[in-house]
This record gives C-alpha cells, structure tokens and sequence, in this order.
C-alpha cells in the first residue's frame, strides 16, 4: 500500500517535469518576429506562473503608464506641466469660440437686441395672455388685446412725461441761470477764491472748445439720425416678435427642442422652461422694485416742489431696470434738478432719499423679491452690466442682468444630475417581456 502511494507521487513529478521541460523548448523555439503578448498559455498548461512584481533577465523594464499618457514622452514630462497644458489649449478654444460669438453678436446686434427685448416683454405679458385664454379667448385675439394695452400704457407714459418736460424747460432754463450765477458767486468768495479773469478765461476755453468741436457735434446728429431710424426698425421687429412670442412661443420651443439628439431634449427642454420662469420672475420683481423705487423718491420730489416731478419719477422707475447703476444715475439727476432749483439744503435732503430708498431696495426689496431663484451676485451683475454698454449701449446695459439670470438657471439646470419630470403629454411605450 505504501508503495503504490509513492509510485503515484513519482509519476505526477515525472509528469510535471516533462511538461515543464516542453514549455522551456517551446519558448526556445519561439518565432522572433512574435512578440510575447501575442502568446497565451494554455488552460491546461501546468507551470510557475511569475508574480507581476518579479524582474524577467534580459528583457527591458516596461515604463510606466498613467490615464493621462499615451506614451513615454507623455510620460517623462511632470504631471503637473501635463495639466496645465491640457487646461491652456481647452482655454484657448473657448476663448476663441466666445470671441467669435461676441463678434457675430455684434454684427447682427440690431436683430438679437430686438429680439432679447421681445422676450422680456413676453415673460411680462404672458400671465395677461394666460388669464384670457382661461377666459375663453381665441389665442390670436388674447395676444392682440394684451399687446394693444401694453403700446398704449408706454406710449400714454411716455406722451404724459414729454409734455412734463415741455412745460417745465423755460423755468427750469431761468432758474439755471441763477444756479449758475450762485456757482459763479461762490467761487469768488468760497474756498477757492478765484478772481474774475480767471472766471472769464475758464469760460472762454469752454466755449472754444465747442467751436472747435462743431463739425463733431454735427457729425453725431447725423449718427443720431441714423440711430433713430436703427430704433425704428427695432421697435417694429420688438412688436412682431412679442406677439408671435406670446402666442406660438410654446411651439416654437418644442420644434427647436426636436432639432436636438433625442437623449438630450429632455434635459434641454427641462432647463429652458426652468429659464423662462426664472426671466418671468426676474421682469415681475424688477417692476415691483422700480415702482417701489419711483414712489419712495417721487414723494419726496413732490413735497418739496421739485420741477419735473413727475418725469424725474418716471426717470427712476427706468433706471431700476439697470441694477446699481441706473439706480444711482438717475438719483444723481433727481439730486442736480433740486440743487438748481430749491439750493443746497433741498438737494441734501432729496440725497439722502435716494440713498435711503436704494439701501432699501439693496439690502430688503432685492432678495425679499427677487428671491435665490434669480440671485446673482453684485460683482456678476456690475460686470454684466458693464460688457452689455460695451456691446450695445444703453439697451445692452438693461438686458445684461436678465440674460445672465437665465443662463445661470439654465447651466444649473444642465449640470444638476436629475431627470426630468415625464412631460403631461408623454407616451411611454412599455416593452412586454417574452
């Protein structure tokens, strides 16, 4: 018995060293031309097997490999050099893309203003045109009528305030006249003492200064001219997009939404209503605020008999719509009217208003309101603000914030890892299983 144990234990080490001795003759007669990956041992194959750590003589150490290198070139320059160099390059092609969007922008600003102005009315007037098709209106006619009364409400408060400043300019223009005279007072006999030729020489480096300028001047009404009719042209496009907004907004969202891949209409349809609502809160609250605005300031202008009350009101209700700066522009012209007018003692009075009702508006109405749906952050807004005048003057100043508005709710909307909500109208087709 024990010797058949033995005889078994014998003829599987004769059968190991065969087979070893064979993969040893195999390996010698190996192909040069193949490399080593190409062979692969056998299932069967008995034999030590090498620990991937174990050092094979004669045959060179692999280099080592990282998920961000491709070869051993990538691989001898630092890590660090290597992620700066990917961050340049991406950097540099975003860059050159925004550029050439910001050069497109500017050739055909004269289209994209209007058209950014027509959504802001839109989200305006939308609930109007929502409440008469809950009524029973056809929608073409609920478009029409809300459309109708928004011209005239504009047109009414912009005939209203030009007729105001018509009727106030000659005795604004008389009391000029002593304000300046006052100013010229004070200078003599203020702080800084000047004499009467100096007076004199100031005044007649002004007015050679605009003799000198008058083909420039003449130059700019021509430009004023041609602005005008730029103005015209965007007024007109401003009504024809708003009424085709208001009442074919809802399908000329769905067919840009097909032109996209059908794995992402979902998620780009979910952040673009997401931005809609965020530019409809964004437009309600900001009149809110610049009524609040032209009320805390126009009682003050009324009680102390400011002239131009009530365009000076009107004034500030539009400079709400540029936050900060427009705020602070026209308290500035609010606070000149009164100093000219009623001295010094008004004109500090009326300062500390203003400053009053836009630390109100700042630190209570904005995020009271406005809310963290729409909450961008000051230094965004100034910079907005700032490229929107670069980009399209004064026009480009209101509709920065907005913009930024939506495209911060929409880059959310698009980074956030959820799906969306099944539209009402969805079909889900269920597949039966065999």
């Amino acid at each position: 018995m024990r010797l058949s144990r033995f005889e078994r234990v014998r003829e599987r080490l004769r059968r190991a060293y065969e087979s070893g001795k064979a993969s040893v003759r195999a390996g010698r007669t190996r192909s040069p031309d193949l490399p080593a990956e190409a062979e692969v041992a056998e299932p069967t194959s008995p034999g030590p097997v090498a620990p991937p750590t174990a050092t094979v003589v004669g045959v060179p150490p692999t280099p080592p490999t990282f998920d961000t290198t491709a070869s051993r070139d990538d691989s001898d320059v630092p890590h660090a050099l290597r992620i700066a160099a990917a961050w340049s390059w991406r950097l540099i092609v975003v860059g050159i893309v925004a550029w050439a969007l910001l050069r497109i922008v500017g050739q055909v600003k004269i289209v994209i203003v209007p058209l950014v102005i027509a959504l802001l009315f839109s989200a305006l007037l939308a609930p109007a045109v929502g409440w008469l098709l809950r009524a029973r209106f056809p929608r073409s006619l609920a478009t029409a009528v809300v459309l109708v009364g928004g011209l005239a409400a504009v047109v009414g408060t912009l005939t209203l305030v030009v007729n105001e400043f018509i009727k106030g300019v000659p005795e604004l223009s008389a009391r000029s006249s002593e304000a300046v005279r006052q100013i010229q007072e004070w200078l003599r006999t203020g702080p800084l003492h000047l004499s009467d030729n100096q007076l004199n020489r100031y005044i007649d480096e002004v007015t050679r200064w605009v003799n000198e300028n008058t083909s420039s001047l003449t130059s700019g009404a021509l430009a004023t001219a041609a602005t005008v009719a730029e103005v015209l042209t965007g007024a007109l496009l401003v009504i024809f997009a708003t009424f085709f907004f208001l009442r074919d907004g809802n399908r000329i969202w769905r067919f840009l939404v097909r032109l996209l891949p059908v794995a992402a209409r979902w998620k780009v349809d979910d952040a673009g209503r997401a931005s809609w609502e965020t530019l409809g809160a964004y437009v309600r609250a900001t009149i809110l605020v610049a009524f609040i605005d032209a009320v805390g300031i126009g009682i003050f202008l009324v009680a102390f008999d400011i002239p131009f009350a009530f365009p000076l009101i009107a004034l500030v209700f539009l400079g709400a719509f540029i936050p900060i700066v427009g705020a602070t522009l026209s308290g500035a012209v609010a606070v000149l009217v009164a100093l000219v007018d009623s001295g010094p003692v008004t004109a500090l009075i009326i300062l500390a208003a203003v400053i009053g009702v836009q630390q109100i508006e700042g630190n209570v109405l904005q995020p009271l309101i406005m809310g963290r749906a729409v909450a961008i952050h000051p230094l965004a807004v100034v910079l907005g603000v700032a490229a929107g005048v670069v980009l399209a003057g004064i026009t480009g100043a209101v509709i920065a914030v907005p913009v930024i508005a939506v495209i911060n709710t929409a880059v959310r909307r698009l980074a956030a890892r959820r799906v969306p909500d099944t539209p009402p109208d969805a079909v889900v087709v269920a597949s039966q299983t065999p």
